[in-house]
């Protein structure tokens, strides 16, 4: 057999997808009805992208989804551990399915993704959860049929973590969330070692995808009705780093705003220290663009910023939203904020403060700092007093939403194009889409919207929000 089995990538998964697919449909015959899954994902953006690959190996081999994880025959934890309240976040549900699997000794329980590149997390499931049956981790979410395969023929618990990443193997089935959007990775892994993030540990070093691969990949989207792209990568702005031909972010970004029929593109997440004047040329030019930029300041202090590792300055930070603002006026700029930061001053949290008046941003994701273990911030001394640290974030937290409900207040009024996402969750016969900017606005309409872009007016601002109604018949 093993003759059989091709080395070659994605050969040698479609291989596995098909002899897991027998597998699970003489099972599916014997009891009368498929298997059930249910993929459940910690984290961001780039996670969710990974569980969508996830579904996607899953469906293709027969598995059907369910509705919650207690339900299902096979459950997937696709983990992040950016914080460690995560992981314990984590241990938590995994615990609470050792009850079901008593009930179905059948279940299959896994856990992959950030969390298990850490050796100690995985040596902790081996030890006290021994009812976890499949254990991988980020770099290689592709081989789950293959691992998958391991578990059904020996009935063993499978740990396969790989400490690097070998290849970037994407030609697998994916399940998308959203029929008209998609995440597309265009770089996997991190060089830059913020001084607080686990993530170059986890993920690996930079690697960049050919970009034949995903101008190929985004026209198949597009052709599959995707209106929206979003481009993916820890720092979009390195991309090409590792590549044979040379080519720039600035103009890989270009290319795929060529592409006939793709109607929206966006990017996350760019540093401020790699975000170049070609990349801001690119976005003033190309319509299709969002004008909207997710750029994290972390702190808005230049002695936290160097002991951070963010490479950047106070001044440079803001020199560089001057120069974006000069060239795109209606830019909707959101960002990353950490509060309480080893070594924080009042002084270095008023600089926060100054930058966030300063650049007014539509929106912030705010953070307690907290230590992250297998970090360099989590040894720093002066760590700083958890009642200080709330007095800080409660004031950058209302700074932010004066600020934003200012920005969004200036909108009332107009018409916009919004792409229509689902129906709202709260309101009977109203639906939820996003603006350029990627703030949220409610409206009446029908469901045969989802998936479209319509006007809207905008009729009444709620700091991150907007309630509207559509400027056309087609309501």
């Amino acid at each position: 057999m093993e003759n059989l089995i091709p080395n070659e990538e994605p050969l040698r998964q479609e291989y596995f997808m098909s002899e897991v697919n027998d597998i699970i449909h003489a099972k599916a015959i014997d009891r009368g009805v498929y298997p059930t899954y249910k993929v459940v994902t910690f984290g961001c953006q780039m996670n969710a992208r990974d569980s969508e690959k996830l579904s996607g190996i899953l469906s293709g081999i027969g598995y059907i989804e369910a509705e919650t994880e207690e339900d299902a025959d096979l459950v997937l934890f696709n983990t992040c551990t950016v914080r460690e309240n995560a992981n314990d976040r984590l241990y938590g549900r995994v615990g609470q399915l050792k009850k079901s699997k008593e009930k179905n000794p059948d279940m299959i329980i896994g856990i992959c993704g950030c969390m298990m590149q850490e050796a100690e997390e995985v040596e902790k499931i081996k030890k006290s959860y021994r009812h976890v049956d499949l254990v991988f981790g980020t770099h290689n979410i592709y081989k789950l049929a293959e691992i998958l395969f391991e578990h059904l023929t020996t009935k063993k618990q499978v740990v396969n973590v790989m400490e690097s990443a070998e290849m970037i193997v994407e030609k697998l089935p994916n399940k998308r969330e959203f029929a008209f959007k998609s995440g597309v990775n265009i770089t996997f892994g991190c060089n830059n070692f913020c001084s607080y993030c686990i993530v170059p540990y986890v993920r690996g070093r930079e690697r960049s995808r050919k970009p034949e691969e995903i101008i190929d990949e985004i026209k198949g989207l597009v052709a599959d009705g995707v209106k929206e792209i979003m481009l993916l990568g820890q720092n979009v702005n390195s991309y090409g780093r590792g590549l044979d031909e040379e080519i720039s972010f600035a103009t890989l970004l270009d290319r795929i705003a060529q592409i006939d029929g793709l109607e929206r593109l966006r990017f996350m997440t760019p540093h401020p220290k790699d975000l170049s004047d070609e990349v801001i040329d690119v976005m003033k030019k190309n319509k299709k663009i969002c004008k909207h930029l997710h750029l994290p300041l972390q702190s808005g202090s230049s002695e936290i910023l160097k002991k951070m590792n963010r490479v950047y300055n106070k001044e440079g930070y803001l020199d560089l939203v001057r120069r974006i603002k000069a060239a795109i006026p209606d830019i909707s700029l959101t960002t990353d904020i950490i509060v309480g930061f080893p070594g924080e001053t009042e002084r270095d949290f008023l600089d926060t403060l100054d930058v966030v008046k300063e650049v007014r941003y539509d929106s912030a994701f705010t953070f307690i700092y907290s230590k992250r273990s297998g970090t360099p911030a989590a040894k720093m001394d002066d760590q700083i007093d958890p009642k200080v640290i709330k007095d800080r974030f409660d004031r950058l937290l209302k700074t932010v939403q004066d600020i934003a409900a200012e920005n969004t207040k200036k909108n009332e009024g107009k018409c916009m194009p919004v792409l229509v996402e689902g129906k709202n969750d709260h309101l009977d016969g109203y639906l939820s889409g996003k603006l350029e900017n990627n703030l949220t606005v409610h409206f009446k309409g029908q469901e045969r919207l989802i998936g479209e872009i319509v006007d809207v007016i905008l009729d009444e601002a709620k700091g991150f929000y907007y309630m509207g109604h559509i400027k056309t018949s087609e309501a």
